[in-house]
């Protein structure tokens, strides 16, 4: 249990841990390339840790340095070995559900465990197209974790449309037909984030993505791939820089610096919802690194005006939504969000946690099936109304969320259990006190 207290402005110049789904996919490409591959700002939270433990149980050399680069030694495509024991993916579902990709046009057969949270969350989206390529799933029942999966050599290359938008099991899908014979196709009606289509023409993949008159997507992975080994730097995490962002945002006087960070127009949705409600988030010294864009955020505390959320941004800030809800409780007027019924199957179910917790805080809301409308708080600081603590859910997002809540509040903010910070950003609160101090 800890209290997060407002503590003054946040100013100077930070950087937040590398971007957590570009990680993931570096040590996975990594691991199937031939050679040497060398990672630099790969974030080092409990979630990649996960991959990284679980690919150098399948055979793949993988170690960390001491100036903090990761070096993979590559197995090849196909390579990757029976387990000898089950692989524990804590509570990372990006681990899971790629790895389930990864894995099934592999021969192995391979049980995989998580925690009480990633075993409460529904696996059938990406088991049920993986099932086409000939791979077996034998789930626990609602289709969960613990699983049982057996890959199959030759697998079948598959044409899958994504249901719902869905980067997860877009990128499984394409994992799967890496040691494929064929062209593996996904059909993706509303773009998500394009890090593995990226980062598999990086390690020389043969991929085409073409996008219709309508905005849908078909991405062609021609099979079997030979990756090539790469040196990758790892942007900052929008994900991360999320959580500083609107802090700065909200409390008063900041001025604050964040470097390196990604901004991948399919990851930067948030940045142009904040500065459409009004928030100071400048833009600067613009540039790609490896394959992806890049810049440094200049973000000055600013009144927030309440808007109306289009559905369509919700793919490119999905993660985002729980500290933007902060941002919009402490707006002038309504905010109205709609079309995120994604947030209900993520860590935990989102909208309810946010929604729970908000009240607790002061804040008047409605909580729809789809979305949250939140009654603005025209920048009143946030108070807890109840003696009892916010419960995080074991979710990363829903603690870091009232962490930023209790930087602007007048009485602190308590969370029942801050552990899980530790999956995606493990200097979270370093980083708050140096802003601080």
């Amino acid at each position: 249990m800890q209290t997060f207290r407002a503590g003054g402005p946040l100013t100077g110049t930070i950087r937040v841990p590398g971007d957590k789904s570009i990680s993931h996919r570096a040590l996975m490409l990594s691991a199937l390339a031939i050679g040497r591959s060398q990672i630099a700002g790969l974030l080092e939270g409990e979630d990649v840790l996960s991959t990284a433990a679980a690919l150098h149980a399948m055979g793949a050399d993988i170690r960390r340095h001491d100036d903090a680069t990761w070096v993979v030694h590559g197995v090849g495509t196909g390579g990757l070995t029976q387990p000898g024991k089950a692989l524990d993916m804590g509570n990372s579902g990006t681990s899971a559900r790629l790895l389930m990709g990864l894995l099934a046009s592999h021969d192995v057969i391979v049980s995989m465990t998580g925690d009480a949270s990633l075993s409460s969350r529904p696996m059938a989206r990406v088991t049920d197209p993986l099932g086409k390529t000939g791979a077996e799933f034998t789930t626990s029942p609602g289709g969960t974790l613990p699983l049982m999966l057996r890959g199959m050599t030759p697998a079948v290359p598959i044409e899958y449309r994504l249901p719902v938008a869905s980067a997860q099991v877009k990128s499984a899908i394409l994992l799967a037909g890496l040691n494929t014979s064929g062209i593996t196709r996904v059909v993706e009606p509303i773009p998500t984030r394009d890090h593995s289509e990226r980062m598999l023409k990086g390690f020389g993949a043969d991929i085409d993505v073409e996008t219709d008159t309508n905005g849908v997507r078909t991405i062609s992975l021609h099979g079997p791939a030979e990756l090539q080994p790469q040196h990758i730097t790892v942007p900052g995490d929008p994900s991360s820089a999320a959580f500083f962002m609107v802090a700065a945002l909200i409390v008063p006087e900041s001025d604050l610096i964040i470097e390196n960070v990604g901004i991948n127009a399919t990851r930067a949705g948030l940045i142009g919802l904040l500065q459409q409600m009004g928030g100071q988030i400048e833009l600067q010294n613009e540039r790609e690194i490896g394959g992806e864009p890049v810049a440094d955020l200049h973000v000055r505390h600013s009144p927030l005006k309440g808007v109306a959320v289009d559905p369509a941004i919700a793919p490119s800030m999905i993660d985002e939504f729980p500290v933007f809800f902060i941002a919009a409780a402490m707006a002038d007027g309504q905010t109205v969000t709609s079309g995120l019924e994604e947030l209900r199957v993520k860590e935990s179910d989102r909208l309810a946690m946010m929604a729970k917790g908000l009240q607790q805080t002061g804040v008047e809301l409605q909580e729809n099936e789809d979305g949250l409308v939140i009654e603005g708080r025209s920048g009143k600081p946030f108070i807890s109304r109840l003696e009892s603590s916010i419960h995080s859910a074991l979710d990363h997002r829903i603690a870091m969320s009232f962490a930023v809540a209790g930087l602007a509040s007048e009485n602190g903010v308590t969370i029942d259990d801050v552990s899980p910070i530790a999956t995606s950003f493990p200097n979270f609160e370093t980083l708050i006190e140096q802003t601080q101090g």
